[in-house]
């Protein structure tokens, strides 16, 4: 039986997901910098170094642009709890969350999560990418926090959806950068510092 080679992508595709990937990148920092209401499309066309028509044609409005990115990210965390090492404990899975989220906020790699009001938000609500995605991380983390609370590593007595949405506040953690402002410690030093504090709490020990 004879294979099928794999289509040989043209330049000129190459070239359009080049552009949208660069497109794409582009919209994720200025998320991560000003949020969604502050971005402006033509700061993504300038940055990215094309007219604003050209920009257009890869994303008809700037809600689309701000979900693609969006969509990107949830690609990325659902990339990433794939490569965790399957036999490691329920807890050591949601630390290494935290700890890669934190780190790509403070690498300016982390759109800033839509306000309740946003048109984002709705937008986000209706791409079924974005939504199968964060259905898919939600299930995962929650398989994980009950698993750890019926192991005693996590306190039982908290809501699993409490410690799920405790969780994703890290990606958008302001103590993050107030920490990283001061010059005090290195990104590193400054993740540790946040997840003592969301997983040891305040209280001393």
């Amino acid at each position: 039986m004879a294979s099928t080679a794999p289509t040989k992508m043209s330049f000129k595709t190459q070239m359009l997901e080049a552009r949208e990937g660069a497109i794409i990148q582009s919209v994720n920092r200025l998320l991560a910098e000003k949020g969604f209401e502050a971005m402006t499309v033509d700061e993504v066309a300038a940055d990215v170094g094309i007219a604003k028509a050209s920009l257009y044609k890869h994303f008809p409005s700037k809600e689309d642009l701000a979900a693609a990115a969006m969509v990107s990210v949830m690609r990325r965390a659902q990339g990433f709890l794939k490569g965790l090492p399957v036999n490691a404990s329920p807890m050591d899975q949601l630390r290494a969350v935290a700890r890669w989220t934190m780190s790509l906020k403070l690498a300016g790699e982390m759109p800033s999560l839509p306000s309740q009001n946003s048109r984002l938000r709705s937008a986000l609500m209706a791409n079924k990418a974005y939504m199968d995605g964060l259905m898919e991380v939600s299930d995962r983390l929650g398989a994980w926090i009950e698993a750890a609370q019926a192991q005693g590593t996590l306190n039982p007595k908290l809501p699993p959806i409490a410690v799920l949405y405790t969780l994703y506040a890290r990606a958008c953690d302001p103590v993050l950068e107030f920490l990283k402002m001061g010059a005090l410690y290195r990104d590193d030093e400054i993740i540790e510092l946040v997840m003592d504090t969301c997983f040891q709490g305040l209280n001393s020990r």
